[in-house]
């Protein structure tokens, strides 16, 4: 007899992750993916877990709470990092990757499942069959969030994400940008750096603030994520916001100066042939013609190409602590499971897990046992924490240490943070080395297709970033 099937709304990041998760145990999937018939706004590729805003899934070491969620991921059998660690390219300490080869990687891995069947169609209703999973990340489209309004029984929430512009590399005067990571960390210099002396930086702020924003549509409200804030919001916070933020210069040696600058942008490659930045931290509203004059007055950048100019979108999401249940069902709806950003989780790395942990409790489900949730001291138990502990205000979250229960203190002194994180890290490790034998079981993905061919440059449609630099 053959394993009842589960439909899979969305092929992001989180979709995918689904699919893979559930079809590695023996679950056909069907895969419902608006492309190649329609795009969302920000979108210019037909491949799968096409990443539109950062080339960038943050820092790679066990002492931050993202590094510790990639390698849970790592040892829970994830696609989505499987892809990642063989497209990866130069970050420093971070862990970046060539945007298309990766999506390429996702695709080629989910196409050739025979236990998944991708269909092409855009999907404007909850769809009948049960289980369902909806993953259709933050720009789920009107018709579709319209019904899932109604099914959880308010009007859909949504704020803005800003993303960043990207600048042809070949267009910055490398005379004036030093190569280089900060603290030298990553021993590759992947990032460039624009050093600003005083008055050149306030002299920016001023530009910025006095520049053209495009204003929001009268009918949507603009509700930040405070981690991925435009630079004009942060600007209007104080002359020093954006010097102790994503133009913080510390760590950033100018070799001609032998110091650090007072104020730096980082740009980020976006390839491995770094052909094209982006401008870290620079999330932004100003139009288009604001972008180029402002941007272009900074040191480097006075004959700037624009590939890609910032832009804003929409983050649709639940209030997870009220209408999901801890294994991400919809309460009042059984059978409908959300994963991804549509649960409140915000990033990359933390949809792919959301989607990782949805498709064991779907799996649960379906075999009628009591699903087995991860630890609570795990970063994956973190993640389940924020969406179901209860707040005035739910927002979106990264992942981040505060989400884990804080080590137990036998010394009134307190050690040094990196001791702290790297024993927190240790600690969830092995909680997860004893709750991973019972998630894994029945668990027998594929070996991932070949990659093959060069990696390739941004192409057409090279999104830019949140996040920082490193």
């Amino acid at each position: 007899m053959s394993a009842p099937g589960v439909t899979v709304v969305g092929a992001g990041l989180a979709g995918c992750e689904v699919a893979w998760q559930l079809a590695g145990r023996g679950v056909p999937v069907t895969l419902l993916e608006q492309k190649p018939l329609r795009r969302t706004p920000a979108q210019t590729s037909d491949q799968l877990a096409e990443l539109v805003c950062s080339n960038s899934l943050r820092g790679a070491a066990l002492s931050n709470a993202v590094g510790l969620l990639k390698e849970e991921l790592r040892r829970a059998g994830s696609l989505v990092l499987a892809a990642a660690d063989r497209t990866r390219v130069p970050a420093g300490g971070a862990l970046a990757v060539d945007r298309e080869r990766f999506s390429r990687a996702i695709t080629l891995a989910v196409d050739a499942h025979p236990l998944i069947h991708r269909e092409a169609l855009e999907v404007t209703c909850i769809p009948p069959e049960r289980p369902v999973v909806l993953a259709t990340g933050p720009l789920t489209g009107d018709a579709l969030a319209r019904d899932l309004a109604l099914a959880v029984g308010e009007d859909q929430l949504a704020y803005y994400d800003a993303i960043s512009p990207i600048v042809a590399a070949d267009s910055v005067d490398w005379g004036v940008v030093f190569r280089a990571s900060r603290y030298d960390k990553g021993d590759d210099d992947a990032y460039g750096n624009i050093p600003l002396d005083r008055p050149g930086y306030e002299a920016f702020v001023a530009a910025l603030l006095a520049a053209e924003k495009v204003p929001p549509r009268a009918f949507e409200e603009a509700r930040y994520f405070e981690g991925c804030l435009p630079i004009e919001v942060m600007a209007s916070r104080g002359l020093d916001t954006l010097r102790y933020g994503p133009m913080k210069p510390v760590g950033l040696t100018d070799p001609r100066t032998g110091r650090w600058p007072y104020a730096a942008v980082q740009l980020r490659p976006e390839d491995h042939a770094r052909s094209a930045y982006n401008l870290v931290g620079f999330q932004t509203r100003m139009t288009w013609p604001a972008q180029a004059r402002v941007l272009r007055a900074l040191p480097g950048l006075a004959e700037a190409e624009f590939l890609r100019y910032g832009s804003v979108h929409r983050n649709t999401f639940v209030r997870a602590p009220e209408r999901l249940s801890p294994e991400l069902e919809l309460k009042g709806l059984p059978g409908v499971f959300l994963a991804g950003q549509l649960t409140g989780v915000e990033g990359y790395v933390e949809s792919a897990a959301c989607g990782l942990l949805c498709a064991l409790f779907v799996h649960r489900r379906l075999q009628g046992t009591p699903a087995a949730p991860p630890p609570r001291v795990t970063a994956f138990g973190g993640l389940l924490s924020h969406l179901s502990t209860p707040v005035e205000n739910f927002q979106p979250s990264n992942v981040t240490w505060a989400l884990v229960p804080p080590l137990e203190v036998s010394s009134p002194r307190k050690a040094p943070k990196s001791e702290r994180y790297e024993k927190l890290a240790a600690r969830a490790l092995e909680a997860l080395e004893a709750w991973l034998p019972g998630a894994l079981e029945g668990f027998h993905p594929p070996a991932l297709p070949a990659l093959e061919g060069p990696p390739e440059g941004p192409g057409d449609g090279p999104r830019s970033a949140c996040g920082e630099g490193a």
